[in-house]
């Protein structure tokens, strides 16, 4: 999924009140965080994610891997903060600028 400059600018606005909904530490990306970003995404659409600092990966490569693994768009990578968003398959939230 790729986002346009304005469809990113328009979801890293929603996403700045957004608290952080999950956290990565040492241990990094296990199956069971991907797991529950997947269905934290088909229900929210758009989440934020923080990375620790006891984490040693860095958070460009932990969102790339992230997107990959669960067809999501990183909207923004801000220091230790990842913003993903995931249109909903029904009744999404969000309406995308063209």
């Amino acid at each position: 999924m790729e986002l346009t400059s304005k469809q990113r600018a328009y979801l890293g606005g929603r996403a700045s009140t957004l608290d952080p909904i999950f956290q990565i530490g040492k241990a990094s990306l296990t199956p069971e965080i991907i797991q529950a970003l997947d269905e934290a995404l088909e229900k929210r659409e758009l989440i934020k994610i923080s990375v620790l600092k006891n984490c040693a990966d860095d958070p460009r490569e932990i969102a790339q891997v992230i997107a990959e693994r669960t067809h999501s768009a990183v909207v923004k990578v801000i220091g230790k903060k990842i913003i993903l968003f995931r249109q909903a398959k029904k009744n999404s939230k969000f309406e995308l600028p063209a």
